[in-house]
């Protein structure tokens, strides 16, 4: 079984589902789901946002491994390269003042 399919059947557990009720909520054949839960059968985008929305989960969340939270990974890395940023513009205000006081300095001369 792929990470997907297990994730999808312990979505599926989670909300007490047999097989039979998500693939009639999918509108496909038992034996399709099961193949999709498998991982017999590759699963496509368009199928896969349907499954998350069913779940009311985000596709991240279906194709992700266990114990990996793709939204706190890029939540931390983005607040990361928020601190670099405002470090960034801090100096570039410090350049920014040295070449006004030197600009002044030169036209009172």
């Amino acid at each position: 079984m792929n990470i997907i399919g297990k994730n999808i059947r312990q979505l599926r557990q989670k909300n007490g589902w047999s097989q039979g009720e998500v693939a009639k909520r999918l509108n496909i054949s038992i034996p399709a789901f099961s193949k999709i839960e498998t991982g017999i059968t590759d699963i496509n985008i368009s199928r896969l946002a349907q499954i998350a929305n069913l779940f009311e989960v985000s596709t991240m969340d279906i194709i992700s491994k266990e114990g990996e939270n793709p939204q706190s990974l890029n939540f931390e890395e983005i607040n990361n390269l928020k601190e670099k940023l405002a470090l960034r513009e801090e100096e570039i205000i410090k350049l920014q003042k040295k070449v006004i006081d030197l600009y002044e300095e030169i036209r009172e001369k």
